[in-house]
């Protein structure tokens, strides 16, 4: 009874207890193993993107990094997640960015790992910094500058960072500029950022293909849907502390690995594994469906996708988080459109919207679609390819979005 009485006051005291600061993901990226091959469909992809496929040796690379929600400390969240052999990291530094390759000297901090400068990443193994002070604003560019003293081999990264990225030889992680670096627009090794915040922040997790990473939408220009809909969000503030994090991988899919793992494949370290997550987006099975259809030996039917989405929703709820279906945004024109396919994305769409499977859902499609025409995008929002919607059209995908949803938890 005594034991009974003690675990009675000591829960009643716990419930008193103002709720704590946490870390919440302000910004993240899918990772997979750097390579030539792209598994898009004829010039689905950005046609800026430059990846480096061979590694570092002796270099220094600064990637930048668009912030979602506020913070006043910060760590850095690196992972060799595809790399066949360890990559030691020699130096690293963190630092709001003015312009380009420069970053703002006063807020220049050096990062440690247990308070060391620099430390080896294993193969598939996730490293945190050492927290820092340094006050990050909403929606602000963020320079992380990675030395790799020796060869790492091919890189775990991100192929279409839609910011630029300098690299440049030497250790170069404290320098205000990148003088005559090496410009591409990839992220290496760099998997998330995150801050201490409010115990009432957490994260929106948005899952997907080229369609939520961005592709041909402007580069420099935070002009995907999730970075809109992280701007919808800040400008409110009801919804201010809620960061997001962009899990979007050009040519993925939901049921076969091909440009990533797929969805199933990586929903663990790509959604489970994020600070502060409670709610998932997912806009995926475009690439299965297209690619099944011009593909020899494949072959996919509604069905299957929406089993692969239950799979999902399962892992979702079983971890506490809450889950979006969105639909699929019309594809009329594309290199692997087919007609079977057309049934086969409006079967699934028709699922999405009616299977009360999802907690919420987006109609992405109808946010996109030709009135005229519904299985194309509408064409001042078709950059050209029938697939991928521009500036205007992410605009009109994150505008779709109530952002509601997210504030009746309180």
């Amino acid at each position: 009874m005594k034991s009974f009485r003690i675990f009675c006051i000591i829960a009643a005291t716990a419930l008193l207890l103002p709720a704590q600061d946490h870390w919440v993901a302000t910004w993240a990226t899918a990772e997979l193993l750097a390579r030539a091959p792209a598994l898009a469909p004829p010039a689905s992809g950005n046609a800026a993107q430059s990846v480096n496929t061979r590694g570092f040796n002796n270099q220094t690379v600064r990637m930048i990094a668009r912030t979602s929600i506020a913070g006043q400390r910060v760590r850095v969240k690196l992972a060799n997640a595809f790399g066949a052999a360890p990559a030691t990291l020699g130096a690293a530094h963190i630092a709001l960015r003015e312009k380009d390759s420069a970053i703002v000297p006063a807020t220049d901090r050096t990062l440690t790992f247990n308070g060391r400068p620099g430390v080896t990443i294993g193969p598939g193994a996730v490293i945190l910094s050492d927290p820092v002070d340094l006050t990050i604003p909403a929606l602000s560019d963020v320079a992380v500058s990675l030395f790799f003293p020796g060869e790492t081999g091919p890189p775990t990264n991100h192929a279409t960072a839609l910011h630029n990225s300098y690299i440049s030889t030497g250790d170069a992680t404290a320098k205000a500029v990148i003088e005559d670096a090496t410009v591409t627009q990839s992220y290496y090794y760099l998997a998330a950022i995150d801050v201490m915040a409010p115990a009432e922040a957490f994260l929106i997790v948005t899952y997907g293909d080229s369609i939520t990473d961005g592709a041909r939408s402007s580069n420099e220009g935070n002009h995907s849907w999730p970075a809109l809909l992280a701007a919808r969000l800040a400008a409110k503030k009801e919804t201010a502390d809620i960061g997001v994090g962009n899990m979007g991988i050009g040519g993925n899919r939901v049921l076969r690995d091909g440009a990533g793992s797929s969805a199933l494949a990586r929903f663990d370290r790509d959604v489970l594994s994020q600070s502060g997550v409670k709610w998932v987006m997912l806009l995926e099975a475009i690439n299965d469906i297209g690619h099944a259809d011009t593909s020899t030996g494949e072959s996919v039917e509604a069905a299957d996708l929406i089993a692969g989405y239950q799979q999902l929703i399962e892992r979702a709820h079983t971890h506490g988080l809450k889950i979006i279906g969105c639909t699929l945004t019309p594809y009329g024109g594309a290199g692997y459109q087919r007609e079977h396919g057309e049934a086969v994305r409006e079967a699934v769409n028709q699922w999405i919207r009616t299977g009360g499977a999802f907690d919420a859902v987006v109609d992405f499609e109808k946010a996109t679609r030709d009135a005229d025409d519904p299985k194309k995008l509408r064409a001042d929002f078709d950059p050209g390819d029938h697939l991928h919607p521009n500036d205007a059209g992410y605009q009109a995908m994150a505008d779709a979005i109530d952002l509601a949803v997210f504030t009746k938890r309180k």
